[in-house]
């Protein structure tokens, strides 16, 4: 609570009009419709998929060493793995949110929170795979400990990656809509 104050107090303080970087129009055009292959939930799985892929093999390791009591020593290789997480979720959301636009769909801001953050999705249901292939774990307690904990650990990969995603995609827009030239 008192960090909420203390960011409240600190964002009310340093708060700057947004400033857009070309001139925009007071009437927003209409968005046509997109194809069935450029709807948000397809485009979510494919945003959530290739980060996942990236840290895949790293996961079953961290799980293994905090669910299975197994010792994890390969921290550089695990920043690297996070590294590697934090580029392609930047890209990926950087890339959709391309086409997004390209279709003359300016809605961008909470999809590419949703972009970014869909790999959560997919760390969760990676969770329920250890649970019921790779781990011993048996029982209601132990399932309610697992699948809550996981749940939260999922959440906070949402909220990371979908930090990333908006930032990286803020950047990019802001960048490419600086460049442009209007008379």
């Amino acid at each position: 609570f008192p960090l909420t104050v203390l960011g409240a107090i600190f964002g009310k303080r340093n708060a700057t009009p947004f400033e857009a970087p070309c001139r925009t129009s007071k009437v927003p055009r209409q968005i046509p419709t997109a194809p069935w292959f450029r709807r948000p939930a397809l485009q979510m799985l494919i945003a959530g998929f290739l980060p996942f892929s990236s840290i895949y093999i790293e996961l079953y390791f961290i799980f293994a060493s905090i669910w299975g009591h197994k010792v994890y020593t390969l921290f550089g290789i695990l920043f690297l793995a996070f590294v590697l997480l934090l580029v392609v979720t930047c890209f990926i959301t950087i890339a959709l949110i391309y086409f997004q636009l390209a279709i003359e769909d300016h809605h961008w801001w909470w999809r590419s929170i949703l972009y970014g953050g869909a790999t959560g999705i997919f760390v969760y249901g990676y969770s329920f795979f250890y649970y019921f292939e790779r781990s011993a774990m048996s029982g209601v307690l132990q399932a309610s400990f697992y699948f809550g904990y996981m749940w939260v650990v999922a959440y906070c990969f949402c909220l990371i990656l979908g930090t990333v995603g908006f930032f990286s995609a803020y950047a990019f827009v802001r960048a490419i809509y600086s460049a442009l030239k209007l008379d």
